[in-house]
């Protein structure tokens, strides 16, 4: 199965990045709506409805699926040895992905909160959760392709 795959191994790894690629625009995006539904929205109001279908269909629509076809992908150039155990760098990346992926998580949690109008966080809280996913970007990018360490 290892030879089948490897033959694809370009294929795979274009699909990761493409798969990365969506799901960063969906993390980046899913915040920023939080901080206008948590500064503009009143619960139950027409506002309120409108967030809570634009963020749950972001995640339901491009995020999840995009988080778990990167996962798979990624995990797929894994068995085909593009990870070296070796390396601080592999190490640093996998730290990152998992630390991206409990974000989603978070994220996912704060929607939920949002849906059934129990959010007790401020616009502020969701500015700062923001930067998250783009310092995790940097340091993934970093680590792939500069491989400082």
């Amino acid at each position: 199965m290892l030879d089948f795959l490897s033959a694809y191994y370009d294929w795979i790894k274009a699909i990761h990045i493409m798969a990365v690629i969506s799901w960063m625009a969906g993390m980046f995006y899913l915040p920023r709506l939080f901080v206008y539904h948590a500064e503009r929205a009143e619960v139950g109001s027409e506002l309120d409805q409108t967030f809570q279908i634009m963020e749950e269909k972001l995640l339901r629509v491009i995020i999840n699926p995009a988080m778990i076809v990167t996962w798979v992908a990624g995990l797929l150039m894994l068995s085909m040895g593009a990870f070296d155990w070796g390396s601080v760098w592999s190490w640093a990346k996998i730290v990152a992905v998992l630390m991206m992926s409990g974000f989603h998580g978070w994220l996912s949690k704060r929607r939920k909160e949002f849906a059934v109008g129990a959010n007790t966080r401020s616009g502020r809280v969701y500015r700062l959760a923001n930067e998250v996913p783009t310092v995790l970007m940097v340091v993934i990018v970093v680590a792939v392709i500069v491989r400082p360490f």
